[in-house]
């Protein structure tokens, strides 16, 4: 795939829930429109909708037909409608750069418990969950995202493994030619001799505060793919300095080279302040304007 820009920063993913006003109908316009703006004004070049409207599990499960609260009761199908394309719709009229999101099979199907004969285990729950998603993918990819990213934040964990993944992940972009990213949380030293021939086209990983993932990586052919790389922490409310980010991120160029690389947060922001969260993405894309003058 071809960059839009040299080292193009984006977001991993939410962004702070800043309701205002009140609306009968949408609560959350004003968030969307407000998460939107603020990456926009950060300088941040591939945005996403701000995902202010549930946690990352229960915005998709609570769509999907034979799934019951935290519970699988039946067959697992597709949404009857698009659930985050509305959003992403919005974005899109901003800026022609977003991103868009999914909460990976694996991931949902490890927060679910099966209440069901239908399912014998949480691997044949995610394969079902891969195929509804591949339903959203597709509205997405006719929305006209740059890239469509799966979070996968269990995979470093080993509680379900990345061979499901990789089935899941053929599932979910059969057929969608927009750009592919898996973006994983956590220490993947366990896991990276798999997770590198994951089928997407790039691997996004937490560097800021798992510095020991870019060694693991360096000793691997990635065969092409691009690298999301980490540079800003989302477990830590300080904010790096601009000097801070730009260490980091020179230290990812040095293993993967200045047209490999996409540089964003480790992960989602939305448990920040609003005004931390802008600072952060704002300290990062001028990081990242130094660096490109630079390199």
């Amino acid at each position: 795939m071809k960059l839009p820009c040299l080292l193009p920063t984006t977001v991993v993913g939410s962004f702070p829930c800043v309701k205002s006003g009140f609306s009968l109908f949408d609560p959350y316009k004003k968030a969307v429109k407000f998460a939107v703006a603020e990456q926009i004004r950060a300088g941040v070049d591939i945005i996403s909708d701000g995902q202010v409207r549930a946690d990352m599990v229960q915005a998709f499960v609570s769509k999907l037909p034979g799934i019951s609260g935290s519970s699988v009761v039946g067959k697992i199908g597709a949404a009857g409608k698009p659930i985050t394309v509305s959003d992403t719709k919005y974005a899109l009229t901003q800026t022609k750069q977003v991103k868009g999101i999914l909460t990976g099979p694996c991931t949902l199907a490890y927060a679910l418990q099966i209440n069901t004969p239908q399912y014998r285990n949480k691997e044949e729950v995610a394969l079902d969950l891969a195929h509804a998603l591949h339903a959203e993918a597709l509205h997405l990819a006719n929305a006209g995202c740059a890239i469509i990213q799966v979070d996968e934040p269990i995979l470093s964990t080993g509680a379900m493994s990345v061979d499901t993944a990789k089935k899941c992940l053929s599932v979910i972009f059969d057929g969608i030619k927009t750009p592919s990213c898996v973006h994983t949380c956590g220490i993947l030293d366990a896991v990276a001799s798999e997770w590198t021939k994951l089928p997407v086209d790039i691997l996004d990983f937490e560097y800021a505060v798992s510095p020991e993932n870019l060694e693991t990586l360096s000793k691997y052919d990635l065969k092409g793919k691009k690298i999301g790389c980490g540079c800003v922490k989302s477990s830590d409310q300080k904010v790096e300095t601009i000097e801070e980010i730009e260490s980091a991120m020179y230290a990812c160029i040095d293993v993967f080279g200045k047209d490999n690389i996409l540089f964003d947060p480790d992960c989602g922001l939305r448990m920040h302040t609003p005004e931390g969260a802008y600072q952060k993405l704002a300290n990062m894309c001028e990081a990242v304007r130094r660096v490109r003058e630079e390199v």
